[in-house]
Order: structure tokens, then C-alpha cells, then sequence
């Protein structure tokens, strides 16, 4: 563990780079998983909570995303590291960051929209334009393209 606890922006940031496996082009924290991250001390140790909340309660790849949530810690120094999963409230699309919308587009899925948004999908798609995705290139080119899922539709299909 390092001698001081790293700020919990840079764990978030840290956490950006945790891919997916569902969707290898999105982070778990672009696609709103990743919840909350808090230091705690446990016997005189700090100890990051972090505190998941699956995109539905069955998610087979629930087990995956904890276990790349602490290897990404891990190979930062951060080994004492309590994953909490919070089922309620339940996760919604409207945690989807923009940039992961953005990801998620240029993969092929079109991405929901915010329910309640007063914004037309033309209006969002050119207000996001000009913003690239921070899934490394690197990483997304081994990416395999998949059929749309119980969550999104793929672009030019029908739902």
C-alpha cells in the first residue's frame, strides 16, 4: 500500500481505463458502474471502498468487472481495496456519461437517451460531436464487434 493514500480523483481516473468485458469499448465508470469510492481505515491500513452497482441485478459479468477493478488497483499499489455492490437503486442508461455515449456510438450502438431530456438526438449528437472517445485506440482495436444487446440497439437496426 502506498504511504498515502492516492486522491480519489486519480482512482477515478485509474478506473476509467477498466474496460467492459460486455462492451470492450466503454469503461466501467463511462457506463456509470462504478458508483462511489471512499478511504476508510482498517486495522491502522487504508482501505478503498468501492461500491458497484451492475447494470441489472443478474449481470454474469458483475464477478469480471469487480475482479479488473482490483487488478487495475492493485498494479497501482492500492491491494487493500472492499468492493460493494449496491443493487438499489437500480442502475439506469441515464448514468451513462457522455463520453460514453460517445464510445458506444462509435462501436455501433446507439446509446439511449437521459429520460426527461428536452433535448432532441440531433441536438445531443451535435452538441458531443467533436469529442473522442478515451477508450485508447490500442485497447478497442482487439475488440470484437457485437450484436446489440439487452441494453442498447445497434445503430441501422431494427429494436
Amino acid at each position: 500500500m502506498p504511504a498515502t493514500s492516492p486522491a480519489l480523483d486519480q482512482v477515478w481516473n485509474w478506473l476509467a481505463e477498466v474496460l467492459d468485458p460486455e462492451i470492450p469499448v466503454i469503461s466501467v465508470v463511462d457506463l456509470g458502474i462504478v458508483r462511489e469510492l471512499n478511504w476508510c481505515e482498517d486495522q491502522g491500513e487504508p482501505k478503498l471502498i468501492v461500491t458497484v452497482t451492475p447494470t441489472y441485478s443478474g449481470c454474469p459479468a458483475t464477478a469480471v468487472i469487480k475482479r479488473d477493478i482490483v487488478t487495475a488497483l492493485g498494479e497501482r499499489g492500492i491491494t487493500n481495496v472492499q468492493i460493494e455492490t449496491r443493487l438499489a437503486p437500480a442502475w439506469t442508461t441515464d448514468w451513462l456519461s457522455e463520453q460514453g455515449k460517445r464510445c458506444l456510438r462509435e462501436y455501433g450502438i446507439a446509446p439511449p437517451q437521459r429520460s426527461g431530456c428536452s433535448r432532441s438526438y440531433a441536438a445531443n449528437e451535435a452538441a458531443i460531436d467533436g469529442r473522442v472517445c478515451r477508450v485508447s485506440e490500442s485497447k478497442r482495436q482487439g475488440a470484437p464487434k457485437r450484436s446489440g444487446g439487452s441494453l442498447f440497439v445497434r445503430s441501422g437496426t431494427a429494436g
